[in-house]
């Protein structure tokens, strides 16, 4: 069968659902807001009932700012990282995840993740704590949880500071249905534009307590009490308001969650068992123990050994071809220029590389498809799988 990207016909001409979703419950919430008369977070009220209903949902107090980046810097500052210290991070994610930690001055120290989740692994995570490590922040890779039980005990016995990165984790749940905010860490989300609600942008930051709560807001409103009409701003900090508008998008998009993720659970389970029967092919393993409410921001996926000579990047030229909204996974941080900009570590680029191989690998045989493809019905789920194995199947020749 000819690939689309030679001029063949392609598996999936229809689209599928569209993302950002919207529809009249959007529109309204932006009039709303629009006739509030206010649209600055301090007089309005839609940042407020937001950071309400998702510090209710995750169990924390919420602060919305203005991107996920943002919100690891200022969870950073409020637990009292400073220039020099050191933060150990998973070397297989998003570069937002060590650049807020550079950009607050301190040193991000890149790890290796779990072969099977894609996960940091607890198991290196003590062997590079050093005197000068105050802080890990485990991510939530593709919407899968952590295992945040033994980086607990490990922090806890190091007196090191937890910051999850859950940007791919809106509404997740772990063991007995206990969600982000139950683990009694800051947590820090993303709204961007691809994400699993969305404002275009945005972000938030979730606390464990609401004395917490009011040290990250002051890091985001210049360092001023909401209520201040004296000019009083008491700490050195930026202004990452998120905007009302925004606010008020994202209450709506938040209603929608819990019912998105059934849909794109049962939907990535069809693909899973779909694809167990293409031996090219290795899943990013669902742990059961760990997670129990799986957002699947990604779904991930690696061309293993048996088609070696598949070249990634093509690979996902030729799925995109097919009408797939497929993409190549991260590279390793350590790959990427501005880790090695200052502040940085004076450890060896060669000494990650020989010490992430699972990194290495799922870095250069990754794929991953956007969640929208899990947002409709199960001859959509199908179209995925045909299209991996139509593109396995031409290419092995």
């Amino acid at each position: 069968m000819k690939l689309a990207i030679n001029g063949g016909s392609a598996i999936r001409l229809a689209n599928f659902p569209k993302w950002p979703y919207y529809d009249e419950s959007e529109e309204k919430a932006l009039l709303r807001s629009l006739h509030q008369g206010h649209w600055w977070r301090n007089q309005g009220e839609e940042n407020n009932f937001f950071e309400q209903e998702f510090g209710q949902y995750h169990n924390g107090y919420a602060v919305t700012v203005t991107s996920g980046t943002v919100a690891l810097e200022l969870a950073l500052l409020a637990s009292g990282i400073k220039p020099g210290d050191e933060v150990i991070v998973p070397a297989f994610t998003f570069i937002s995840t060590s650049m807020a930690v550079q950009r607050i001055g301190a040193i991000p120290i890149a790890i290796d993740v779990l072969k099977s989740t894609y996960c940091i692994d607890p198991n290196l995570i003590e062997k590079n704590i050093t005197s000068r490590t105050k802080a890990i922040i485990p991510v939530h890779m593709a919407g899968h949880l952590c295992d945040m039980n033994n980086i607990i005990k490990i922090a806890n016995k190091h007196g090191i500071f937890i910051v999850q990165d859950a940007a791919h984790a809106h509404g997740a749940c772990g063991e007995k249905g206990k969600k982000i905010g139950d683990w009694g860490t800051l947590a820090c989300f993303s709204f961007h534009n691809l994400k699993l609600m969305t404002a275009g942008e945005g972000g938030v930051v979730l606390c464990p307590t609401k004395k917490l709560r009011d040290l990250v807001f002051l890091y985001s409103n210049c360092g001023r009490h909401a209520k201040d009409k004296e000019y009083q701003h008491t700490i050195i900090a930026t202004n990452a308001r998120l905007s009302e508008f925004s606010a008020a998008v994202l209450r709506t998009q938040l209603k929608r969650l819990k019912e998105q993720t059934h849909i794109r659970e049962r939907n990535a389970e069809s693909l899973k068992e779909l694809l167990k029967t293409l031996p090219e092919v290795t899943l990013q393993e669902y742990d059961t123990k760990i997670v129990t409410f799986h957002p699947h921001y990604m779904f991930m996926f690696t061309l293993n050994q048996r088609v070696a000579y598949i070249d990634r990047n093509y690979f996902v030229a030729c799925l995109f071809a097919e009408g797939i909204p497929a993409f190549r996974a991260y590279k390793a941080i350590y790959h990427i220029d501005n880790y090695w900009l200052p502040p940085c570590t004076t450890r060896h680029k060669q000494n990650f590389i020989d010490f992430c191989p699972v990194t290495e690998y799922i870095s250069n045989r990754g794929v991953w498809i956007h969640h929208r493809a899990l947002l409709g019905n199960y001859d959509d789920t199908l179209d995925i799988f045909r299209a991996i194995k139509k593109v396995i199947s031409a290419l092995k020749y």
